[in-house]
Formats: C-alpha cells, sequence, structure tokens
C-alpha cells in the first residue's frame, strides 16, 4: 500500500488496488447448508441507507455493501471503491470503482449508480440527519468514466470517509431506488450488490435470505474470496433473552446475539458450544437531562440525579459483573475518550441529598418522594421498545428504585412503540432521553447529539464553544487534534454541565453450535458482522 501525505485535511489518500492488501483466501466451496440464528431487536428498516439500530447492522452487510471497510485501527481499506485519492486541500475524492460487479436485480453498479445514491440522500425528507452531519460539506458528485467517480465538497471533513465506510453507504440498484413500493422501509424490491440477496420479511417473526451466487468482491479483510458459503439463513426476532437462550440450547437455532449475563457462565461451561463477546465503538449507553423545562433546568438537580445512582452496584445486579462502566459519552477504548472523567460523579446519596436541599426540594410526600411547592419531583423517561436491547428495562428499573431509596426522586419508565415515544420527544414530555451510536468515528454522534440544533439534541443544552469545537474537529486530519477538541466538549457536557449521566458501554456477544465457524465482529464497530465467512463445520 502507498501512502501519499498532503498538507490538507486528508488522512489516508491512496490505496493502489484489493488484492494488494493479501489477507483474503482463495476461494473455497460454497456449502449446501442454512442456518438459522436468533436475534433480539427487530430492524425499523431494511434500507441500509436509514440505519439507526446498532444491534441489526449485521442484516445490513448481508444484503448491502459499502464503499470502504474499515479496520479495528481506524484505517480505510477497499470494498466497492479499489481505491481512492484526495486532492491536497482536501476537497476533491476521487473513487476509483471496481468493474465487476453487479446488482441483485441486474443492473450494472458503476459511477452513476454511487452518484445516484449519494444524491438519494438530499431527496426532502429522505434522510436529513446524514445530510446534516455525515454529508454536510458534500458539494456534487461526477462521473468521470463507468469506473470514477469525483466528489467534492465544501469543506474539509474528516468524517466523509466514514461514512463511505459505513452502512449509510450501502449501495442500492438506482433502478429499484426509483421502482420499490416503500424506499424507507426498504423490503426483497429495493436490492443491493451483497453476499446475500433478501427473501422474505415477516414482521414480528423473521427475515430470509438466500445466497447471492455471483458474489465475487468482499472487502478487504474478509476471511474468503467467491460466493457465501451458506445457501441460506434466517433470522428469527427473538426478544426474551431466555427464549433465545432456550432455542439454542434445544436446537430449535445454531446461532443467538444478545446472551444475558444471567447465562453467559452456563454457555461457557457448555463443551457443545461457543462464546465470544466485543465492545462497540461510537457513544456510551446514557441518560440525557432534558434541560429545557424542571426539574432539570437545574444542574444541582441533574448532578444530584447522577449522585444518587451507584453505577457500579446497579451495573453488578444487572449484569452480573459482565457490563463495563461508563465515565463519559464516548466510549471506554475509542481513540478519542478522554479517561480523565473516570471517578467524577456519581454514588454519593449525601451529595445528592445536599444538591437537592439547595434547589430548594426539602419536603417529602407520604411516599418518601421529594416535593417542591406542591409538586413532586419527577423525571420521565419514553423509550422505543425498537430500541430496547441489553436488559435496559431491567437496568431503568434498578435505577428507579436506587433514585428513590437514596434521593426521593420519582423515576418514571415508559416503553412504548416507536410512534408514540418520537411523539413525546417532540412534544417535550420527558426528561430523560437514553441513547448510544455505533458510529465507528464517535465525532459523528457527537455532532447529532450535542449542537443546539443536533439531529438527536434532546437536551436543549446549547454551548458556542462545545459547537466550536465540534466544528473544528470534523475539518481537521490531526488525530491529536481531534481527541482534544472531542476531550473539551466531553469535559463541559460531563463534568462542567452535567448533561449526560454515562452508565455502559454497550456490548454485544454471540453463542453459536460448536459445528458453526466464521463468526466474529466488525473491527470498526465491534458489532457482529454479517453471515458471509460463516460456515457449518462437516
Amino acid at each position: 500500500m502507498r501512502v501519499k501525505r498532503f498538507k490538507g485535511i486528508a488522512p489516508l489518500v491512496l490505496v493502489v488496488s484489493l488484492t494488494a492488501c493479501g489477507s483474503q483466501q482463495p476461494a473455497q466451496q460454497a456449502q449446501n447448508t442454512a442456518l438459522t440464528w436468533a436475534i433480539e431487536t427487530q430492524p425499523i428498516t431494511l434500507n441500509p441507507q436509514q440505519w439507526g439500530q446498532n444491534k441489526v447492522r449485521l442484516l445490513v452487510f448481508n444484503q448491502f455493501d459499502a464503499l470502504l471497510s474499515r479496520a479495528k485501527d481506524g484505517t480505510f481499506r477497499p470494498w466497492l471503491a479499489k481505491s481512492w485519492k484526495v486532492s491536497d486541500d482536501g476537497l476533491t475524492y476521487t473513487l476509483e470503482l471496481r468493474d465487476d460487479v453487479t446488482f441483485h436485480d441486474g443492473t450494472k453498479f458503476d459511477a452513476a449508480a454511487v452518484k445516484a445514491n449519494l444524491e438519494q440522500f438530499f431527496v426532502p425528507g429522505y434522510n436529513p440527519t446524514v445530510a446534516a452531519i455525515q454529508l454536510k460539506s458534500f458539494a456534487k458528485a461526477e462521473v468521470k468514466s463507468p469506473t470514477t467517480l469525483e466528489v467534492t465538497l465544501k469543506e474539509p471533513d474528516a468524517l466523509f470517509l466514514d461514512f463511505l465506510a459505513s452502512p449509510y453507504a450501502g449501495q442500492i440498484s438506482p433502478k429499484s431506488l426509483k421502482a420499490a413500493k416503500d424506499v424507507k422501509f426498504g423490503g426483497p424490491d429495493l436490492v443491493g450488490t451483497g453476499p446475500f440477496i433478501l427473501e422474505s420479511y415477516v414482521q414480528g417473526q423473521e427475515i430470509r435470505y438466500r445466497r447471492n451466487p455471483g458474489y465475487k468482491w468482499p472487502p478487504a479483510g474478509a476471511g474468503h474470496q467467491g460466493p457465501a458459503y451458506l445457501s441460506r439463513i434466517t433470522y428469527r426476532f427473538l426478544p426474551e433473552a431466555a427464549v433465545r437462550v432456550g432455542a439454542l440450547t434445544s436446537g430449535q437455532v445454531q446461532v443467538i446475539e444478545g446472551v444475558p449475563a444471567t447465562d453467559a457462565a452456563m454457555i461457557k461451561q457448555d463443551p457443545g458450544l461457543t462464546y465470544q463477546s466485543s465492545l462497540n465503538s461510537g457513544t456510551s449507553f446514557s441518560y440525557y437531562f432534558n434541560t429545557a423545562h424542571a426539574p432539570f433546568d437545574d444542574q444541582r438537580v441533574r448532578e444530584a440525579f447522577r449522585e444518587a445512582v451507584d453505577v457500579d452496584a446497579v451495573l453488578k445486579a444487572v449484569y452480573q459483573g459482565t457490563a463495563t462502566r461508563a465515565w463519559s459519552i464516548v466510549t471506554k477504548g475509542g481513540p478519542f475518550y478522554d479517561a480523565s472523567l473516570e471517578g467524577s460523579f456519581g454514588g454519593n446519596p449525601a451529595k445528592a441529598n445536599a444538591l437537592l436541599d439547595a434547589a430548594g426540594w426539602k419536603q417529602r410526600d407520604a411516599q418518601g418522594y421529594r416535593v417542591k411547592d406542591g409538586k413532586r419531583l419527577t423525571v420521565r423517561s419514553v423509550a422505543s421498545a425498537a430500541f430496547i436491547r441489553d436488559r435496559r428495562d431491567i437496568l431503568a428499573q434498578a435505577i428507579q428504585a436506587q433514585v428513590k431509596q437514596s434521593a426521593g426522586i420519582d423515576f418514571q419508565v415508559k416503553i412504548v412503540d416507536q410512534g408514540t415515544a418520537q411523539k413525546a420527544l417532540n412534544d417535550g414530555e420527558y426528561e430523560i432521553f437514553e441513547n448510544s451510536r455505533g458510529d465507528a468515528d464517535a465525532g459523528a454522534a457527537l455532532n447529532l447529539l450535542l449542537p443546539g440544533r443536533g439531529a438527536i439534541n434532546r437536551t436543549g443544552f446549547s454551548d458556542p464553544n462545545v459547537e466550536k469545537w465540534l466544528a473544528a474537529a470534523q475539518t481537521s486530519s490531526d488525530l491529536g487534534e481531534r481527541k482534544a477538541l472531542y476531550a473539551k466538549a466531553q469535559q463541559v457536557v460531563v463534568r462542567g454541565k452535567a448533561i449526560v449521566f454515562p452508565i455502559y458501554v454497550p456490548a454485544d456477544q454471540i453463542a453459536a453450535h460448536k459445528t458453526v465457524q466464521g463468526l466474529g465482529f466488525e473491527e470498526a464497530s465491534g458489532t457482529p458482522r454479517g453471515a458471509y465467512d460463516v460456515r457449518i463445520a462437516t
């Protein structure tokens, strides 16, 4: 691999070819075998460009391929784009595309298709969030030849290559973009170039894929070349952890993800099963305090809520020692994590009560909850069932009990359907917004969550310095500079203003019958990868 360094923002600027990576094994015989895999979360969309659930990321890359892939160390590698160059000023990206790729509907993959996919994000209402963050700097795309696309940015942008390696860059046939019945949801008539073809989707039950026999363009770093080993794969939606484990041990399914802490030890001890786990990248699972109205418009109350919770004790009770405590909005171990925040908050009931007394919440009602001016100290969380994972409902109950016992706070938790949750958020009928994101580059998540006009800023908090630091980090290619800028933002929202209550670092687990091989996690995200390399030992 040749690397040329420029003075502008450009990180890695030239990758010569897919074959230069040398990490793939020769093509091997595909199997006439099927696999059933139980997953925790049902997708709310099958369109990769609408992706938002980290738990269903493994489905996206079965059907769709991105332009680049990303390694564990953060570097980018070829996929549908076999090489790329970035101009000295960081404004022009020239992508050289593979010439042997075909969409599932027979349409040829080429530069015109990539241009159509990029421009799709600017169709009104399609995905304004991505258009405003990951494609914030996009100016135009020009087809120079069937295999050459030139993309011009309005300003240097460190997140553009990250976009090209994300599920959002999953390439969709332009023909199906026009003809699909429901483009935003997707389905069998919205097609990609991936190793599997979506065959059927039954809401609440399962999704089925069959092998793409012509597939020969896996990303650099894949375990083999040629078509997938499996001829078919069925993903069953089993949200109840005990049901998933029971299905695995009884042989109804061969693989499950989302292994509950209560069953991890049992699975590890079973000689017929395997167990793997991996921390996710991006942002920690955190509670975001709504400062737009009482009581969290008062920083003392925000700090009191955090001090009222013994996070270590809660995590031990809910996850039996398997969860990693979070101290910042950015996940621990990521390149932008600020370790100086460790130990800076939480687990001090005496401090929590002193803060609430100082904030005027001195009285108690008959149930032991604090009151002021005749109103109970109540905070509400409204979460969408589609995004509940990792026993977060049980975690909320444990926190609910602690804040009542330690500080007299009435924490009310509701888990509702997506529409009801969205309406509550739109109407401001909440005090706590819970969230974690699996972006490989945490900068994308921070730009969504922290600016005053951020697409998922649910705190009502806005700080011009934070926005200035985030903007500067997005235009810089210097990793050290970006880390320093993001550290400043973390200091403000976690320590300085107590806008965020980080709780744990999301992780994924996979358990399987020992005969199932090739399972693992995406290097950059830490989430379960798709089924391309999965095979059944005979």
